[in-house]
């Protein structure tokens, strides 16, 4: 059957009516779609998209109210831990003041005489000593502490006069020596083990001024090597005549009956008293390579060699000891030797040297190896610092007044 015109044109009409129906239909429908303004997902009903943005509004408000209480919770575990943290470093600080106490005697756990007997006891308790041993060098130590004296039972005497004849005939490395005058060794005992090095040196410089006929007024009333517990109680006298204020607060104006490690100030301050003129140096740093303190050794030349330029290998001065002191320990120079090649070696007396060793030096050894107890180079001085007390005189009593009230205006202004 032929396709007439009049069929396109009706087909034509009825399509165009067919698009405009779905056209009104679209539009109908994109009329009642509704978008979600937080995640843009398309709702055709309104009551849902409110019901969807509420949901999305409760879970940012969880969200928000989560972060406050994380951080809240944050906020009282870091205040706890600062709490923790504190509490642990004031124990570290109690425990690291006492252990502080302990080591320089300032625990009040007694002094000489109570560490005395305990060691005493002790030797007892492991036989290696007899009760009645130990009960009669008990009445030795309270005899000698009644009077104030040293029992010098450590005491070593006649090392520099053997040290002099022993110079004398060695020729190897040995260019010149200088010895100081004659000084007693005194190493520590059961009383002053592990604390006592101060004080033995004190003794041990204040043998050789003993010896010297330039002290002997300021000396009258110390004939003898004073006890540790006299020396204590001497410094303690030093102190209440205004010297050391400072140094005096550290141990609360109070030496005797405790264990307490004393230094330069305190020998400085007890040498005054005693009106000896004296002089302390500090050689606060290295001066050399590898932490050396090469300016230490010259100063130590300086002193035993000036006014003793007469040319012999070995020089035996009038000059006494020096007192020298670094962190934890202090020793007492003897002499100093100068070696071919130039270099410079310190002769000292250690107070933890028992008499045992230093008796050897007392005997004519002709290869010297007995030495090793005194020999120290400079390789062999590293401490970060040293301080040398050295004695330098007498002081008039107009000297040791204006002293004293240098210390007593010192004292006033530290208040």
């Amino acid at each position: 059957m032929p396709f007439k015109q009049e069929h396109l044109f009706f087909f034509t009409v009825k399509l165009a009516k067919h698009q405009n129906k779905l056209s009104r239909e679209l539009v109908e429908c994109l009329e009642h779609l509704y978008e979600c303004p937080m995640c843009s997902l398309t709702c055709t009903d309104i009551q849902i998209l409110e019901e969807h943005v509420d949901l999305h509004l409760e879970e940012q408000s969880f969200s928000e109210g989560g972060n406050i209480r994380d951080l809240e919770l944050a906020q009282r575990l870091q205040t706890e831990e600062d709490k923790w943290q504190r509490s642990e470093e004031e124990k570290r600080e109690r425990e690291e003041f006492k252990k502080l106490q302990r080591q320089y005697g300032l625990d009040n756990s007694g002094g000489y005489k109570q560490q005395f007997l305990k060691n005493m006891e002790r030797e007892v308790d492991r036989g290696r000593m007899q009760p009645f041993e130990y009960h009669k060098k008990k009445a030795d130590m309270m005899e000698c502490l009644a009077f104030g004296i040293d029992d010098g039972k450590t005491k070593t005497s006649g090392v520099i006069e053997a040290l002099c004849k022993y110079y004398q005939n060695e020729n190897k490395d040995v260019r010149r020596v200088w010895l100081s005058a004659g000084v007693d060794h005194f190493h520590s005992s059961l009383g002053d083990r592990g604390w006592g090095c101060g004080y033995r040196n004190f003794q041990m410089l204040l043998s050789s001024l003993l010896q010297n006929s330039l002290y002997n007024d300021c000396l009258r009333d110390t004939t003898l090597i004073p006890s540790i517990p006299k020396i204590q109680s001497m410094i303690e006298d030093a102190w209440k005549e205004g010297f050391d204020p400072h140094g005096a607060s550290h141990f609360n104006n109070r030496l005797h009956g405790s264990k307490a490690w004393i230094g330069a100030c305190e020998i400085y301050s007890l040498l005054t008293n005693l009106r000896i003129k004296c002089q302390i140096i500090d050689f606060h740093k290295p001066t050399g390579p590898m932490g050396t303190h090469p300016r230490l050794f010259e100063w130590v030349l300086h002193y035993y060699s000036t006014d003793n330029e007469c040319g012999a290998k070995v020089v035996c001065t009038s000059k006494p000891p020096i007192y020298l002191q670094h962190q934890g320990h202090s020793r007492t120079v003897v002499g100093i030797e100068e070696k071919k090649n130039k270099t410079l070696c310190l002769l000292l007396f250690d107070p933890g040297c028992p008499s045992q060793e230093m008796q050897k030096l007392l005997k004519q050894n002709s290869d010297g190896t007995s030495l090793k107890l005194l020999r120290r180079f400079m390789g062999s001085l590293k401490e970060k610092q040293y301080q040398i007390v050295a004695v330098d005189g007498v002081l008039s009593l107009e000297e040791k007044a204006v002293s004293t009230e240098e210390n007593s205006l010192s004292k006033k202004s530290l208040r």
